[in-house]
């Protein structure tokens, strides 16, 4: 009998033929003037992503302190990296350091990003493949609450978790003044999305593979873990990243939960502290350089999971 580690493995290598033969017969020569368009167009794509990019890199390196570069040039007069080192030491005037304020936005991304993972993908698989009283009721709340904007359920969220008092093994927080309570709200916010994408996704893949499974002897939890993830791997990559973004980048949320809690800030509330009032008294090349240290995180994590990625955005729309 076929044990349950090759029906696991069959699925996939299943896909891939059927990716290599989909290739295969795509692939064909574009003709020269087409080529030559695309190439131009793509050029120009690039030059709008990256100008923004190397004006606030010049911006970082310039000592003059400038609200943008007084040229073309990309490596300003007297350029240093001063700014980028006084960032790193102490990026603004409370007493907190820029690794601190890292750590305190990583706390939020990763954990945001494993809950609403976590949580998605089994109550994704419950829509998907379980048929249970009250399933379509649930999946219209569900994309209610996604049709909502993140402002409509913080002041809600605000007083809910402002009453929850902890007082356990030597802890003592108000839940709302902490950054779980932050992490629960972006949670609340980020857990819609993630279900119905991967709900979308799950039901792309075919029933038989897991019917193959049950054949063999596999529990449901067992072809849930040894099947379904697996193959869900690109469209769990995709919900984790977005996520982690959601989490890293995560403004409002933050500023009203944790207010003058300085320990508990996050590298969104340090940026916006350092802007003067009206912007008049803005270092700007401080500014510069703790964007591009605040962007650096997130791009890392992308082009460490960028095949993962691709192939959940490409495959995430291909039937059968």
């Amino acid at each position: 009998m076929t044990s349950l580690a090759d029906v696991s493995r069959r699925p996939v290598l299943m896909w891939s033929r059927r990716a290599a033969r989909r290739r295969g017969s795509d692939e064909r020569k574009l003709p020269l003037g087409r080529q030559l368009a695309l190439q131009a167009l793509l050029i120009v794509i690039t030059f709008t992503v990256l100008f923004p990019l190397v004006w606030i890199f010049s911006m970082s390196i310039d000592p003059r302190g400038l609200f943008r570069p007084d040229g073309l040039n990309l490596i300003p007069p007297g350029a240093t990296l001063d700014a980028y080192i006084k960032v790193l030491n102490q990026p603004t005037s409370n007493p907190i350091s820029f690794i601190g304020l890292a750590l305190n936005s990583l706390k939020v991304a990763v954990f945001t990003s494993a809950i609403a993972v976590g949580l998605g993908i089994t109550a994704a698989y419950a829509f998907s493949r379980l048929r249970f009283r009250g399933r379509e009721t649930l999946m219209i709340v569900i994309l209610g609450v996604l049709m909502l904007p993140g402002v409509a359920t913080l002041v809600p969220l605000y007083v809910f978790m402002n009453r929850i008092h902890v007082d356990v093994a030597g802890l003592d927080f108000n839940l709302r003044a902490s950054l779980v309570g932050v992490i629960l709200a972006i949670c609340s916010a980020q857990l819609p999305f993630a279900i119905w994408n991967l709900k979308g996704y799950l039901d792309t893949i075919p029933h038989d593979l897991e019917e193959a499974a049950y054949v063999d002897g596999a529990t449901q939890n067992q072809t849930f873990r040894r099947i379904v993830l697996p193959l869900a791997t690109p469209a769990i990559a995709v919900t984790a990243f977005l996520g982690f973004l959601g989490g890293w980048s995560e403004y409002l949320t933050v500023y009203y939960f944790i207010g003058g809690n300085v320990p508990d800030w996050t590298l969104s509330i340090a940026l916006n502290s350092m802007v003067g009032q009206y912007a008049r008294n803005t270092p700007w090349s401080e500014f510069a350089a703790f964007a591009i240290l605040f962007a650096l995180p997130v791009s890392v994590v992308f082009f460490f999971f960028q095949r993962y990625l691709v192939g959940g955005l490409a495959v995430g729309g291909v039937k059968g």
